[in-house]
């Protein structure tokens, strides 16, 4: 009964959170959420909603036309290597130069590793790599 309970809490925080364009922390809590609930019960929600909140404060996809714009610029004759993985959420090297891209000043891109990669500007942050 209280998994029933929690879930439909958990579908209606979800339905608001989509309705209200919240952002990627509300709308992974509440996809946390209601993943937890279904595995693990009540516990599961709160840990599920915590989980869910710090990975959609990581991962928020950059619009669709910001995507399109990187992928049809051109790849430079040659590409910065790095050793590290490059990893979505986390900083590239400071070292490395990224273009702004014109029409969303939220999101930068760059080519490493052979690789076109989108990143805030202010801090290097991996948004999406596309392959």
């Amino acid at each position: 009964m209280y998994k029933v309970i929690l879930v439909s809490g958990a579908l209606a925080l979800s339905s608001l959170a989509t309705n209200a364009m919240a952002d990627g922390a509300v709308t992974g809590a509440a996809g946390g959420a209601i993943t937890g609930a279904i595995v693990g019960g009540p516990v599961g929600a709160a840990i599920g909603g915590v989980a869910g909140g710090v990975a959609g404060a990581v991962v928020d996809p950059p619009p669709r036309e910001v995507v399109t714009y990187v992928e049809q610029q051109p790849a430079p004759t040659s590409s910065v290597v790095v050793q590290q993985p490059i990893v979505v959420g986390k900083p590239l090297p400071a070292e490395v130069q990224v273009i702004p891209v014109p029409d969303n000043p939220r999101y930068a891109y760059t080519v490493v590793n052979n690789r076109h990669v989108i990143v805030e500007p202010q801090t290097h942050r991996v948004v999406q790599v596309i392959e």
